[in-house]
């Protein structure tokens, strides 16, 4: 019996451009850096990919069609923009688009997937320790609140987030005993995002604990009350008042999201199809807000989905969560495929869900999908089911084991992650 085989090794030219692509995501504390680096990426790729045949498959083809089509429609909201000029800014998208593309080309062995993965959540308990540190020498209230390296406190939160989930993948449904470097780092980006106030995130969280209780132990909801009663009697009070008023529809940035829908709502009934424009909220909320708003100006609506359709029109939306929608149903049939839970790349998968639904849930509450960082982390969450399913990879247990003798585990054996 010819046993299947892995991806050949790769050569330096390879090396090269993954190191780069690598490099741009574990960057992400500083944006200067990560931008340095995908660009350098982006030289690199023809050099890297002229002495081999880039093969797709076919979810992975149709996603980058998806993707074609909304930098298309980019262009076609920005060109019918009420201020063509103010909303070309905008196509500097296009550079961040490039993630998802590169991932797909340049990243074709799922060890090198895992080793990805490992550093970003290794990137993610380092952002969240310097973000603790900032909440323990009094950055412990809305008016100064940590937001680790990042520019803005709702960054610093989206990434943790995505970091999370895909440490929570492995932590529910890795085939290996759990370091204790993994469990600091859960514990770490946990209380971050805790102490971050920002609740967005906190709503994200709840919402994906309870889907992994549901594929891992339904049986662990029975403990969402005694541990909802630990949270009351040991959270600081200024957490559980910013908790209590998720709930308070007379808060005033809750009223004033209220508001921003309902503006949101009549932006898109103008112009439908193609949108404002990009970058025209601000420039046209004056016109659509509810008499009653608390503000006569706001960057965005607050919500990713309703920016995205009021800016760039139904088309783009409906394009966009046909991206979102073509990555999960992948999951979701290698998940299958594979057996479910028993299947060697359980993690992985799981940890796209994850992030799928912590997206989704976060971007109701907030324009996440605007935020360069967090979109060009999630854009690479999001094809990593395509990395994993081209033609030519090998079978799923040969690349696990490859992939867990990489990452400090005995082929065949349970896997462990090596100490960073």
């Amino acid at each position: 019996m010819t046993r299947a085989s892995g991806p050949s090794p790769l050569d330096t030219r390879e090396r090269t451009g993954l190191a780069l692509f690598a490099g741009h995501l574990l960057g992400l504390f500083s944006i200067a850096l990560s931008n340095i680096l995908l660009g350098l990426s982006l030289l690199a790729a023809p050099f890297v990919l002229a002495r081999r045949r880039v093969e797709l498959s076919p979810s992975g083809r149709r996603w980058l069609w998806l993707l074609g089509l909304y930098v298309l429609m980019l262009c076609a909201s920005t060109a019918l923009s009420y201020q063509p000029r103010v909303s070309a800014k905008s196509l500097s998208d296009v550079f961040n688009l490039t993630t998802p593309l590169l991932a797909i080309l340049l990243l074709r062995r799922e060890r090198d997937v895992r080793r990805l993965v490992v550093g970003l959540v290794v990137l993610g308990a380092l952002l969240a320790l310097t973000g603790l540190v900032q909440y323990a020498v009094g950055y412990d209230d809305l008016d100064r609140r940590i937001r680790g390296s990042m520019s803005h406190y709702m960054t610093f939160s989206g990434v943790l987030l995505i970091c999370n989930c895909l440490l929570l993948g492995w932590m529910a449904f890795g085939r290996g005993r759990r370091r204790v470097w993994a469990w600091l780092a859960l514990l770490a980006i946990s209380a971050a995002i805790l102490v971050s106030y920002t609740r967005n995130a906190w709503v994200a969280m709840a919402v994906v604990l309870t889907v992994l209780a549901l594929f891992r132990a339904p049986k662990l909801l029975l403990a969402y009350l005694p541990l909802g009663l630990v949270v009351l009697l040991l959270a600081p009070v200024p957490i559980l008042q910013r908790a209590g008023s998720i709930f308070d529809l007379s808060d005033p940035s809750n009223y004033d999201r209220l508001c921003m829908a309902y503006a949101g709502v009549h932006m898109v009934s103008d112009r439908p199809l193609f949108g404002l424009g990009p970058d025209m909220v601000p420039q046209r909320y004056s016109i659509y807000r509810h008499p009653t708003a608390p503000r006569f100006w706001v960057p965005h609506l607050h919500n990713s989905f309703l920016t995205l359709a009021a800016e760039r029109g139904l088309a783009s939306l409906a394009i966009f969560l046909a991206m979102l929608g073509t990555s999960g149903w992948t999951t979701i049939r290698r998940l299958r495929a594979e057996g479910w839970r028993r299947s060697p790349r359980a993690d992985l998968y799981f940890g796209v869900l994850l992030t799928l639904v912590a997206f989704v849930v976060a971007g109701l509450f907030e324009d996440n999908w605007a935020d360069t960082e967090v979109q060009r982390l999630f854009l690479f969450v999001l094809v990593i089911p395509f990395c994993l399913t081209r033609p030519g990879a090998g079978s799923p247990e040969v690349e696990a084991a490859a992939g867990e003798a990489a990452m400090g585990a005995k082929p065949g054996g349970m896997m462990t992650l090596s100490e960073p």
